[in-house]
């Protein structure tokens, strides 16, 4: 690829990243507080999947990466408008590292298998593992938690909702992402040429 081709591919990629990395800031705002612990309802993981859907593992992981990174540094990004170390240390700060890795997840996962909603439902499935599988021990030891306590509070309320998320995620894959992937065609052979060479 040359470097004209591969500036406008990073400069494609990099606003996608930004776009993404806007929708998880708009599903946090979308924030429901439940009784039974700390963590909330939110959408943000749905587009942090997303991302990985759409991007593949590299962009989507830098999608959560800024969001986190915007979050960090005072911007009101996180769930409920909340923002600051305080928060990404805090007792929810183990689903938000991990929407890193639920990005990666789904975009790796997808990226494996033939394109399609068995491809995106085990992208999703993986995503969710990565995610509650980082979020859940911090839970724990953080509050210094038994375990069946951190399920409890950590897992246990999300099952509805994350089954719903990975309905609406294959709805917006079968939707879009064929489109998405057209568009993106010409720039990925490039890519491929030029990494082949």
């Amino acid at each position: 690829m040359s470097r004209g081709n591969e500036s406008r591919l990073n400069l494609r990629m990099t606003v996608y990243c930004a776009l993404f990395t806007a929708l998880i800031i708009i599903g946090g705002y979308i924030s429901v507080p439940i009784p039974v612990g700390p963590v909330p309802i939110v959408l943000a993981d749905l587009f942090v999947m997303a991302a990985g859907l759409f991007l593949g593992p590299k962009f989507g992981m830098a999608s959560a990466a800024l969001y986190l990174g915007l979050g960090a540094v005072g911007l009101p990004v996180f769930a409920g408008g909340t923002s600051g170390l305080a928060v990404l240390f805090g007792p929810t700060g183990g689903f938000l590292f991990g929407y890193i890795l639920a990005a990666g997840a789904a975009g790796l996962v997808a990226g494996r298998m033939k394109p399609g909603i068995p491809a995106w439902l085990a992208a999703m499935i993986a995503a969710n593992i990565a995610l509650y599988a980082v979020g859940v021990p911090w839970l724990k030891f953080l509050l210094n938690m038994s375990w069946p306590a951190a399920l409890a509070v950590g897992l246990t309320p999300f099952v509805a909702g994350v089954a719903i998320k990975i309905a609406a995620a294959v709805a917006l894959c079968r939707a879009l992402l064929p489109r998405f992937r057209q568009a993106m065609a010409p720039a990925a052979l490039a890519q491929a040429d030029s990494e082949g060479n």
